[in-house]
């Protein structure tokens, strides 16, 4: 049975632990109830793990978060060749250690990124080189109360973006991987998170990159020369370790963590003239 939850805590449900209450906090099981609200409540802003948004203290009306399309399975194509189908809600790290467990290489990159399936799908998420679009299959869409399935070619998958159809949710993403030794992929994954744990302030809630890697040059880089790290308005502060982070250093608010972001935008556009493409979403009237 469909969940419905009144005055939710946002910040409970977003990786930043910020953010007031969702006056309806909707949690289909299906996508059948993923339709019935999606018709119900068009305006709803409709979410999986809460890994790369800021929702604003004043909170959001209606919600519907997709953690319970958490579904799993896998099934052979051919000697050596695996396709995983998981849901939309199901956590984009999880999917890594599955692939781990079936001895399936490829998603080694997803281990540590937060967030689920369908969220990883719409920003073609990556790291270490690899993406989802290297692997992905196709994705099943709800779209107008009716699924179908859209092959990966026609997302259009590109650095941090993705085209989906207008008004069409991931209720699943099939993706293809090959046999591996447990042992070599399970090394690899360690690797890359010594290295993100290196690199990243993995101890204080964020919403990892604020903003998006230009070509060239990155903007944690561009931050950095800039001589941000450090800059904090309230408990907001950009990150000592990776100037592309902005930290939630107690109780931050949304409010905080926006003026923050415009400062840093500000000050890196008149030091070199560069706008900086933001990567998190601002969810909610701020």
């Amino acid at each position: 049975m469909a969940k419905v939850k009144k005055d939710e805590p946002m910040w409970k449900h977003t990786s930043f632990r910020i953010g007031g209450s969702a006056g309806l906090f909707m949690l289909p099981k299906n996508s059948e109830e993923l339709s019935m609200f999606m018709d119900e409540y068009k305006e709803s802003f409709i979410f999986g793990g809460g890994s790369n948004i800021l929702v604003a203290d004043k909170g959001v009306p209606e919600v519907i978060c997709l953690k319970r399309l958490s579904g799993i399975k896998a099934k052979a194509i051919s000697d050596g060749v695996v396709e995983i189908t998981a849901g939309s809600g199901y956590g984009f790290t999880s999917l890594s250690k599955k692939a781990r467990e079936l001895s399936l290489k490829g998603l080694e990159f997803a281990f540590g990124i937060p967030g689920t399936v369908g969220g990883a799908v719409v920003m073609n998420a990556g790291a270490f080189g690899g993406e989802v679009k290297d692997l992905l299959v196709e994705v099943e869409l709800l779209q107008e109360g009716a699924t179908r399935k859209v092959k990966a070619t026609e997302l259009s998958l590109s650095y941090r973006h993705s085209s989906l159809p207008k008004q069409a949710v991931i209720v699943s993403a099939t993706f293809r991987l090959e046999k591996g030794e447990q042992s070599v992929i399970e090394s690899k994954m360690e690797k890359m998170q010594k290295e993100r744990k290196e690199r990243q302030p993995l101890d204080a809630p964020s919403a990892g990159s604020i903003y998006k890697n230009r070509q060239e040059i990155s903007s944690g880089k561009i931050i950095e020369d800039t001589g941000l790290k450090g800059l904090s308005v309230g408990d907001a502060v950009v990150s000592e370790k990776h100037a592309n982070f902005i930290l939630n250093a107690g109780k931050a608010t949304a409010a905080q963590v926006l003026e923050l972001m415009e400062k840093v935008e500000d000050a890196v556009f008149q030091k070199s003239g560069i706008h900086l493409e933001r990567e998190i979403k601002l969810v909610g009237i701020f």
